[in-house]
């Protein structure tokens, strides 16, 4: 039996476990240190590769679109998460490090991981001192405190990024942002009493504070440098690197930030001389690229595209070089459920018998880019529960079911509806095509129309004017935890709070008050097992409304060129490679 916990050691508890049972892909072996050639396939699963201390290089990432913003209150990709780091340090972060560590939350501009109060409501943090943006000026409590109150409250100026702050601080229903409320004290329930002491009064206990503050969305802002969304054409740094070039559609160049003290940061060695950010590459250019060596990684962190898997796999040499990791991420087809017919339950139900799922696997390149899933959570993900509502043989569907459901849901001859996807995501289209043949079977015609990555949310698929405007029923979606628990995973794609008029995630318009209410009991219960026991039970809920049609669980195949040094994995950031670690011998 255990005892009661206080919430400020569960979120290391929690990572520690996830470590322990985290997935991995197997013929993992070797010591992984030595050069690009000579460590093993899955390496960078359990080791750093190509390990080294020498200063100099440059690194080079290429990704097929772009962010949805660099400016790290704006944003929600993971690999952005993964790459503001590098400019941008937040209050606690995920370890630069090997296999479980990586899952370990640890102190970065604060001293300490968040003391919480007993009933896990209120979380202080103490700041570490002589930390300083590039321009000289100290950081202080103040500057933390006004990131929070511009990343969450203030969707006119900044629509992405989730809003877990909004919901939880006290107050936050309320307060309009600091470009509309003026006053000297901005949101009363984020106290910084002095300079280096910052406060979060929550209106009910969240177990998982560390992991929330180890959002990009913590780092330091200067309110006399903010512009809004413009913010990010002029960024101020407090981390390594400070950005000295940056074009919205060619990309970003990172350089030294001198005010920055290694002494003040544990955890990065910013190694590189320089890092280079290229947007707008089509995504097998950048296959290309990394097996030529002309690059150092894909920015994206999903891996090899279906055509250049056989150019690797078939090769020993090439397949060394491979590493595939679980992404901790779910591909999924969201419903909405405010779009005729999927208003009917029973029209959502004959999707989820149609889809041939093994057959969607196949075709993007097999067992290396996932498996079929049945749950809304990936076994990776602690709350993970293994239950299948939806039946098939071989999970390759059910036609006979699926048209017993049309059936009842009024559509016997089946309907015709839009199906959305990413443009630049070739996999994506590929598993909407797969989709759509599906569909055609029971008599469902489904229309794709694709949309740049970079705009999917904020001017498409997350827009709900856009969507029922367009009668959009359908739309190809990826996720992967925001942080490696079942809440970190859940909460922003079925509960309603997250339903935005611009930028949201929640495609399904999923509102449902049960579903609400036990993702707000199950992060104010401080016990992990009944906490994780709770995730399972949202899971089922969300699949008996059967508005989210899992996919599969996605599977990463990444490739380490031999130029790219301290290479490793990093669960936290959905199975990519660390950027905080990595650097380059060129």
């Amino acid at each position: 039996m255990q005892n009661r916990k206080t919430a400020a050691a569960i979120a290391v508890a929690v990572a520690v476990s996830l470590g322990a049972s985290a997935c991995s892909s197997s013929d993992s072996g070797g010591d992984g240190n030595g050069g690009g050639g000579n460590a093993k396939a899955d390496a960078a699963l359990t080791s750093v590769v190509n390990a080294t201390d020498k200063k100099g290089g440059t690194v080079t990432l290429e990704h097929a679109s772009g962010p949805d913003s660099l400016d790290p209150g704006n944003t929600y990709y993971g690999w952005v998460q993964n790459f503001s780091r590098l400019y941008a340090r937040s209050l606690v972060t995920f370890k630069p490090a090997a296999g479980k560590e990586s899952l370990e939350v640890v102190p970065d501009l604060a001293t300490s991981l968040g003391k919480a109060s007993a009933d896990a409501k209120t979380w202080t943090y103490t700041l570490r001192e002589g930390v300083k943006f590039e321009d000289g000026t100290e950081i202080t409590s103040k500057d933390v405190k006004y990131a929070v109150e511009r990343s969450n409250f203030a969707p006119e100026a900044l629509s992405n990024g989730p809003t877990y702050f909004k919901a939880y601080l006290d107050g936050g229903d309320k307060y309009k942002g600091p470009y509309k409320d003026k006053s000297p004290e901005g949101l009363k329930s984020i106290e910084t009493p002095d300079d280096h002491t910052i406060v979060f009064k929550l209106n009910k206990p969240f177990a998982d504070m560390d992991y929330l503050a180890a959002f990009s969305q913590t780092a330091p802002i200067q309110q006399k440098a903010d512009t809004g969304a413009s913010y990010v054409q002029k960024m101020v740094s407090s981390g390594p690197y400070k950005v000295s070039a940056y074009d919205e559609s060619k990309g970003a160049t990172l350089v030294r930030n001198p005010e920055w003290d290694p002494k003040t940061d544990p955890i990065r060695k910013a190694l590189a001389d320089k890092v280079e950010l290229k947007f707008n590459v089509n995504a097998t250019t950048i296959d290309d690229h990394l097996l030529n060596d002309a690059i150092t990684v894909g920015a994206e962190g999903t891996g090899l595209q279906s055509k250049t898997q056989p150019k690797v796999l078939a090769k020993s040499a090439e397949k060394a070089k491979t590493d595939n990791p679980y992404a901790g991420a779910l591909q999924y087809l969201a419903l909405n459920v405010n779009v005729k017919p999927f208003d009917n339950a029973e029209c959502r139900k004959a999707v989820q018998y149609a889809v041939d799922k093994q057959s969607m696997v196949d075709s993007i390149g097999g067992s290396v880019k996932g498996d079929p899933a049945t749950t809304v959570i990936p076994p990776s993900v602690a709350g993970y529960k293994k239950f299948d509502l939806y039946p098939s043989e071989g999970n390759k569907g059910d036609v006979a079911k699926a048209k017993e459901h049309l059936t009842k849901c009024g559509q016997p001859k089946g309907f015709k509806t839009t199906l959305t996807a990413r443009s630049d995501r070739p996999d994506e289209i590929t598993a909407a095509t797969q989709l759509q043949g599906s569909l055609k079977a029971i008599g469902i015609t489904a229309e794709i129309k694709q949309f740049p990555a970079d705009k999917y949310f904020t001017d498409f698929a997350g827009v709900p004017d856009w969507v029922h405007k367009n009668k959009v029923g359908m739309m190809m979606m990826a996720w992967g935890a925001d942080w490696p628990t079942g809440f970190g995973f859940l909460d922003q794609i079925v509960n309603g709070s997250a339903i935005k008029p611009s930028g949201g995630t929640n495609l399904m318009e999923l509102d449902d008050k049960v579903i609400n209410d036990l993702l707000v009991k199950g992060i104010g219960t401080v016990d992990t097992t009944a906490r994780n026991a709770t995730w399972g039970e949202v899971d089922q809920k969300v699949m008996e409304n059967a508005s989210v049609v899992p996919l599969f669980y996605r599977k990463n195949l990444l490739y380490r060129p031999d130029s790219a040094a301290n290479v490793t994995v990093t669960d936290a950031y959905l199975g990519m490679y660390d950027y905080v670690l990595m650097t380059s011998t060129k």
